[in-house]
């Protein structure tokens, strides 16, 4: 192959991958989807340990997805407006996942709740991290495994057996047994 073909094919390349011009760029792309697949970790780490379907690699993707939808609208210098519709979208779409974790067992038990809602926050964070609000994103996380780990499902079912604050019956306000 000539030198011509070689320099056309790296022109080609070379345009073809422009996204990121700068190392600044390139740095601040990593640290922000980075900084957001490692608070979805820790979130994603403390659903899997209590046995959630929606665990490491679920909390983890959402959060760098919804990171990338954010930095890279951003990077495309949308304006205002067009970053609103972009969050928008993402948020809209995130509740056909966050709607797969929540099942109606019977008619009266629905589970999931507190994991959709996890999902949720998880986008948000994403997004904080994308946007370049890490303090954000960092202080909601703590926030977040505060609610998860020190505050006890609040209602007790059959006996000795926790029941969680998201397995609520439809129309329900107070625990079975109080004020009934």
């Amino acid at each position: 192959m000539d030198t011509n073909n070689l320099s056309w094919l790296s022109r080609f390349i070379g345009a073809e991958f422009a996204d990121i011009k700068d190392w600044p760029q390139l740095v601040r792309l990593v640290l922000r989807v980075g900084l957001a697949m490692l608070l979805g970790c820790i979130l994603g780490y403390e659903r899997e340990r209590q046995g959630k379907a929606a665990g490491l690699r679920t909390h983890m993707l959402v959060a760098m997805g919804s990171a990338l939808f954010v930095l890279t609208a951003q990077q495309a210098d949308i304006a205002t407006t067009d970053m609103s519709r972009v969050i928008q979208g993402l948020v809209a779409g995130l509740g056909f996942l966050c709607a797969g974790t929540i099942m109606k067992q019977g008619e009266a038990t629905i589970k999931g709740l507190t994991s959709a809602a996890g999902l949720w926050l998880t986008a948000a964070i994403g997004m904080a991290c994308g946007l370049g609000q890490q303090l954000t994103a960092i202080f909601t996380t703590v926030m977040v495994m505060a609610v998860l780990t020190l505050i006890p499902p609040s209602w007790r079912h059959d006996g000795d057996q926790e029941r969680e604050e998201e397995d609520m019956r439809p129309g329900r306000t107070r625990p079975p047994g109080e004020g009934e």
